[in-house]
């Protein structure tokens, strides 16, 4: 039987791929048949990728959306730091202070949570995508101040099926995002502006919610984009996320084919982030890792875990129940590194039979339990 690949994340301002089909019995990675891109405004960014993707060979996916969408083609300094309207950052109240965990029940793999980790004393719940498309995920799809809203509900669900662990609410943005043109110098990915960051900065902070920011690197590296967004990460309430499927370090178009970070590139980012840590006494800062096949994350055992960073491997992929637990089971249970998450489609975990999402029940009846929830 046929277990088609249940993985696929949407990405915004930038391309939104369909992922080829999963087979249970031998996963490899998968191709993607890149769609049109989506058209954008020059100024505002306002166009988004579509949540549709086609598979090559017209097979069906269960997968990763994100239809790969130029947000637009002015150069690198048209869309960054240039366009920005402040001129510096202003310092959102961090989240509410975190209780020490009982570290002598500590059960994850690495040095245990110094003061101030989040991981694993609460559960995060985010909400992603991009406030300048629809068509990203719930956070652009909505008028803020609903979609604020709906997140409080996902909270509230969250809280009553374990409550017994503090629900922390999130905002996870995508600010670098995959072209399927060579855009943005020729690197195949877009940059967006501070203005759109500070935004979701300040909606965050109406509900004392962290904020994540999302990277897909097309065929730039982190080594050239950590750089660039160092003066929000250097705020105790921003954590980063890290997507595999945009990294095309062997070259290709995003979008086309999946791509890959290998331990060497998440050393790099845990390193980056372990030096702000400690150079700016803040918090330990999280990193979320997108993964739903075994390529997208090479040599797993070489990841080094650093006490200021607390690592998540974040199962990225859409389908129904069956299909989300065996892919969870067989790239991030086998390999969970240290915390897991887990994605839930608003839109196509509903695509197929049996046609709804699950529950928080059942997600937290998976092992380990999933300690970052997001939502899409």
């Amino acid at each position: 039987m046929k277990l088609h690949r249940i993985l696929r994340k949407e990405n915004p301002l930038a391309l939104t791929p369909e992922p080829a089909p999963l087979r249970a019995p031998n996963p490899r990675p998968l191709t993607y048949a890149a769609r049109s891109a989506a058209l954008l405004c020059a100024v505002l960014l306002a166009g988004g990728c579509s949540e549709e993707r086609k598979p090559e060979g017209g097979a069906q996916a269960a997968g990763h959306e994100e239809t790969l969408t130029a947000l637009s083609e002015k150069p690198d300094s048209a869309v960054t730091g240039a366009d920005s309207v402040l001129a510096e950052t202003p310092v959102v109240p961090a989240a509410t202070p975190v209780p020490e965990p009982d570290t002598a029940a500590y059960a994850f793999p690495g040095p245990r949570p110094l003061p101030g980790a989040i991981l694993p004393h609460k559960r995060i719940l985010a909400y992603y995508g991009n406030p300048l498309s629809t068509r990203m995920g719930i956070l652009g799809e909505f008028p803020p101040e609903e979609m604020l809203q709906k997140l409080d509900e996902e909270v509230a669900k969250w809280a009553k099926a374990d409550s017994l662990t503090p629900v922390q609410p999130a905002l996870h943005v995508i600010v670098v995002t995959a072209q399927g043109q060579p855009s943005a110098g020729g690197k195949y990915r877009l940059r967006m502006t501070d203005k759109m960051i500070d935004g979701v900065l300040e909606t965050a902070e109406k509900r004392d919610a962290i904020v994540f920011l999302d990277i897909q690197v097309g065929q730039s590296t982190l080594q050239e984009e950590l750089p660039e967004l160092e003066k929000y990460l250097k705020l105790p309430q921003v954590h980063l996320g890290i997507d595999p499927e945009f990294s095309m370090k062997n070259g290709g178009v995003p979008g086309r084919r999946i791509g890959t970070y290998d331990a060497a590139d998440i050393n790099y980012a845990t390193q980056y982030l372990a030096d702000l840590t400690k150079e700016h006494n803040l918090p330990p800062k999280i990193l979320i890792v997108h993964r739903f096949t075994e390529g997208m994350v090479t040599n797993t055992e070489d990841i080094k875990l650093r006490p200021e960073v607390q690592v998540v491997m974040h199962m990225d992929g859409w389908g129904g129940p069956t299909l989300k637990r065996d892919t969870y089971r067989r790239y991030i249970q086998k390999e969970p590194v240290q915390f897991t998450g887990f994605k839930i489609f608003y839109k196509n975990d509903i695509k197929r039979p049996p046609g709804r999402l699950m529950t928080p029940e059942e997600v937290l009846a998976l092992e380990p339990e999933p300690l970052y929830i997001q939502y899409q």
